[in-house]
This record gives structure tokens, sequence and C-alpha cells, in this order.
């Protein structure tokens, strides 16, 4: 383990090197309070700073508590606190690695073993065919650009806003650095949440409340309440249009539908109301169902299935270059609120309002 694991705990060569240790998590979760404070606060300052804070001093403590955030998230098992716990590494990745690519070759010293080179993030991540050196800047493969700058806000980002040329796109120095910190966000969701095993859940059960605390404060397991269908995720989409045409839907389909709507705003009335144009409709069956998913009659609000589930399933359909970027149905709906002009948005409720208005 050496300066660059702990930097850059996410790299492949990271990963090795933790596993070539032969460290052993449930044993670092129970004996080593130093790595799972670290791994705590990368989570809360996540939430909080939407960074993970100042490194530990001691590069083992500052690698190991990667993979103890990780699992401490998945326990959690929030969509939201992934997205920030996502985005925080890669935040904090990319003030590194724009740091380490600015300093001079000439003036680094030997102890300077924590620095990347461009070079290497791009072979890191498979892309470095895709990117040529240009004497303004790089072209970047068109299939390359598309799938990292789709979560990235701004009209300058959209393909229809950049030249284009033998399936290349020209970007800037900045600008492929803001890809590359698109690549290492991507690396951090991936595979979270996790399957953790029960002897390491045990473990962490203080940590886990403390995330969740920290979460409730801020409130954001957030209320979205804003219904604007174009934006669902093509399987909410999927499911949706299927309803409406009267399909019959297995009880999983209906569920994740159903919670999905629940979880962005619908009350049971309104969503009583879109079953109704199917012909199996059972307006008690279906208010009780929903009331359940609620938490109205039932200790437990549901959230809808994650992206994993929908896939086992079989209701992941369609999938777009941002589904590639989440795990969540309701992160793929925030992620388009949050991309969205809000005096745009046109919230479903108030279209009928205006249409009995009329």
């Amino acid at each position: 383990m050496d300066a660059r694991h702990a930097r850059y705990p996410f790299l492949a060569s990271s990963r090795q090197a933790v596993q070539d240790a032969g460290v052993d998590l449930a044993a670092v979760v129970s004996d080593d309070a130093e790595v799972v404070a670290r791994a705590t606060e990368r989570l809360t300052n996540a939430l909080t700073e939407r960074e993970v804070g100042d490194a530990a001093r001691s590069t083992r403590v500052e690698l190991l508590s990667y993979p103890v955030a990780r699992v401490i998230a998945s326990l959690v098992d929030e969509n939201i606190l992934v997205r920030r716990y996502a985005q925080a590494e890669a935040n904090t990745a990319h003030d590194r690695f724009t740091e380490d690519f600015a300093t001079d070759d000439d003036l680094a010293s030997v102890s300077d073993s924590g620095r990347v080179s461009r070079d290497e993030l791009l072979r890191e991540f498979d892309i470095a065919d895709d990117v040529v050196p240009t004497q303004d800047g790089f072209d970047v493969g068109v299939a390359t650009y598309l799938l990292l700058s789709s979560s990235i806000r701004g009209e300058d980002w959209r393909l229809v806003n950049r030249r284009l040329a033998d399936g290349r796109v020209p970007v800037t120095d900045s600008e492929l650095d803001a890809l590359l910190r698109e690549a290492v966000e991507d690396r951090i969701a991936e595979g979270l949440p996790l399957n953790v095993p029960d002897a390491i859940a045990s473990e962490l059960g203080e940590q886990v409340s403390e995330v969740k605390t920290t979460l409730s404060e801020l409130d954001l397991t957030r209320e979205i309440d804003t219904v604007v269908p174009e934006l669902f995720p093509p399987c909410m989409t999927h499911l949706l249009e299927r309803v409406q045409r009267g399909d019959h839907l297995p009880h999983h389909s209906r569920f994740a539908i159903t919670a999905f709507l629940a979880n962005i705003g619908l009350s049971t009335d309104e969503i009583v109301q879109i079953y109704e144009v199917n012909p199996g409709f059972g307006e008690e069956m279906t208010r009780y169902q929903t009331d359940h998913i609620q938490g109205e009659t039932s200790p437990t609000e549901y959230t809808a299935p994650a992206c994993a589930t929908m896939k086992s399933y079989g209701d992941c359909v369609n999938p777009d270059a941002l589904c590639d970027h989440i795990s969540h149905p309701l992160s793929y709906y925030e992620a388009k609120l949050d991309d969205s002009d809000e005096d745009d948005l046109d919230d479903w409720r108030d279209r009928d309002t205006e249409d009995a208005e009329a």
C-alpha cells in the first residue's frame, strides 16, 4: 500500500494492493476503529460538504476506509446516499488529479509518488484509444463523449452544440478532466449497494445509524413531489404505458410502478385514478396495495426497486445513456429534474387541473 493507493482508492491497482496485503475486512471493521471512523467521515462529509474530507495521515487507514465506506453505504441503502457519495469521491479525485496534472514534472520530487498522470487515468478507464491529443486540447470519440457527458449539466455539453468531425468531439484540457471525473463517479457507484455478510453488518450498526441521522437531519431522502412523466426513467415510462394500455402487470411490475409514483409525490387517490383505465382495475384492492406501499397501513414506506432488481425481474427496458450512470430509478428522475429549468417543469397534476377548468 502506497501513497497513490490511498490517494486514488478506486484504481484497479489500489484494489489489488488490498488483496495482496491479505486484508480481512471483517477483522478491520471489528478491530480497527480508526479505519471505521474515517470511513464514516467519508460518508458524512459526502452528505454535508460534497467531498470526502481530509485524508488520514496513515496510508493504510486512508486506503482501507474506502471499501469500509462502501460497505456502510450499502447497509444504509439509500439511493441518494450512494449518489452523493459517488459524487463526493469523484469531486475529491478531480481536485487531486487536476493538481497532479498541473505539477511541473521537472519540479516533482522522488517522494511525490502519489501522483497520477492524465494518460494513466485514460488507460485506467479503457478510453486511451478514444482520446487523441490535438493542438488545442483533445479529440474524444463520440461514443465515449456521450457516455461520460450525459450526466454533466449545461447546454454546452449537449452534442448538438459541439463540433463533430470524423466521429470525434473536440474538448479542452479542463473538459477532458471533467469527463474523467464522470468516469470516476461511475466506478465509485458501480456495484452499490453491495451484499454485506451479517458478520460485517453487525459490527457497523452504530456507524450506519450515524449516517442515517445525518441523512435525516439534512432531509436528503427527498420528497420530490414533482410529477413530470416526460422525465421518468425508461423502465417506469414503459410500465406506466402498459398500465394505461390496459395490460395486466405481474405483481413485481405493479409494485415497481406504484412505489415509484408514490415516491415522487402522488397520493393514493391519484394513483388509483391512473389504474382506473385498466380492464382488471379493482378500486378496493388497488387502494389497499397503494396505502400499504405508502406506509399508511404498514410500518414501512416502501421505495421503488433498484435497477439491479428491475433487471432481475425483466422490468429494465430501453435503457439510455443516463441509465449507465445510476443505480436506482429515483436517482434517474432526480438527475433529470436537476438538469431541468424549474420554471419549465409542467407537473402532470397541474395539467389535469387546467384541462378540467377548460
